[in-house]
């Protein structure tokens, strides 16, 4: 499997070498060590937000949502030190008793003011060439997604709406089945409804990503099979390490690469039996990956943020009560325990990028894998869905 993109136009995008700054953090030399010298990176599914921090205010009475993420002078050092170029960061209505519709728009109202905001950190991306832009200009790019379909409400054409106000990515389910197809949890795991056949037929006329992280198997396999375009699985592990029901077959990661498609790589208890996984799980689960997909569509998707959580040990009892309150909803996942975390331990904060290269790099992964893995390969994908 080739990929069609043109590596040298992406490494041209590279500009100054990216010093390590914040967050207590030792120096990295970007080149010899970390992250290669120039290189993109994307998260195709993570966070942007200061974890230490409460909101000045909740947006939303019946919990967390995207609006409440605290972005701050630390949170932007981070970000730029951990060496990252663009994020998908969800949006909207997941889970919980907000009208999906008003409070998914009202987000991407809130995310375009805080990209106005900080106008010389942050940039909104709705094409590929803009994840290059947001490279040269040294700013972090932000992808608007979602993580369910629950904003479309029983209408396709929501989708032109979303689209045409700059949602990039759609995942089709979260953990329990919806009117598009069932999630990772359903036990009866069938394959799409004819309403999510034709969200999908919409996704695709609009250039929007259609992922499949979070879905059931045959949701899965008929989403890649009918459409158009290529899908993603932005964030997943794959079940033949850890029989896990958020992680995917062999059988989809194939079929997903073979479509032209990419593979996103978490850092989850997911990836490990126990539920708490190490760095060398992640590396083995993205080796697993390259194995089956071919290294032209293998990345990462952290499913976590970057900046620090200065107290661990109250963030547990936090973590240990939202599982719970998860599991009570009916949307958690086989694997979430109240003594988990929501991370790898040992890759994480502004280090965690440049960690994961050094990890390939001593499993003897070349400098021009490595850059595919860490962010080449989306863009790739990006410019077969979005264009250039």
């Amino acid at each position: 499997m080739t990929s069609t993109f043109n590596r040298r136009e992406l490494l041209a995008a590279g500009g100054a070498v990216i010093a390590f700054a914040g967050g207590g953090a030792s120096a990295f030399a970007l080149g010899s060590a970390g992250v290669p010298a120039g290189a993109i990176v994307v998260n195709a599914l993570g966070g942007l937000s200061n974890p230490n921090v409460e909101p000045s205010e909740r947006k939303e009475a019946s919990g967390w949502t995207s609006t409440d993420a605290v972005i701050d002078r630390r949170v932007i050092d981070d970000a730029r030190a951990s060496g990252l170029t663009a994020v998908n960061i969800t949006l909207g209505h997941v889970f919980g008793p907000n009208e999906p519709f008003e409070q998914t728009v009202r987000e991407i109202a809130h995310w375009d003011a805080v990209a106005r905001r900080y106008p010389n950190d942050l940039v909104k991306i709705e094409s590929a060439g803009d994840i290059l832009r947001a490279k040269r200009e040294n700013r972090i790019g932000l992808i608007y997604g979602f993580q369910n379909t629950t904003m479309l409400g029983s209408d396709p054409s929501r989708a032109d709406v979303f689209a045409n106000l700059g949602v990039r990515i759609v995942q089709l389910t979260y953990n329990p089945a919806n009117a598009v197809g069932d999630g990772s949890m359903a036990p009866e795991n069938r394959g799409l409804t004819p309403f999510g056949r034709e969200v999908v037929e919409r996704l695709n006329a609009n250039r929007v990503m259609v992922d499949l992280s979070h879905s059931g198997e045959q949701t899965c396999l008929e989403a890649a099979r009918i459409s158009k375009q290529p899908i993603s699985i932005n964030h997943t592990g794959c079940r033949a390490l850890t029989d896990l029901p958020r992680n995917k077959t062999d059988a989809e990661l194939r079929l997903v690469a073979e479509r032209g498609g990419f593979v996103g790589i978490y850092f989850m208890p997911f990836l490990n039996p126990t539920s708490k996984a190490t760095a060398d799980d992640v590396v083995a689960h993205i080796e697993h990956a390259v194995n089956v997909c071919g290294e032209d569509y293998v990345g990462i998707g952290t499913d976590g943020g970057i900046t620090t959580i200065d107290d661990l040990n109250a963030y547990k009892a936090k973590i240990a009560k939202e599982i719970t309150d998860r599991r009570a909803a009916g949307m958690g996942a086989k694997g979430e325990n109240p003594d988990t975390l929501p991370f790898v331990i040992d890759l994480r904060g502004p280090s965690q990028f440049h960690d994961l290269a050094d990890r390939l790099r001593r499993r003897g992964h070349s400098e021009a894998r490595i850059e595919k893995i860490l962010g080449v390969n989306f863009v790739a994908y990006a410019k077969r869905v979005w264009g250039a």
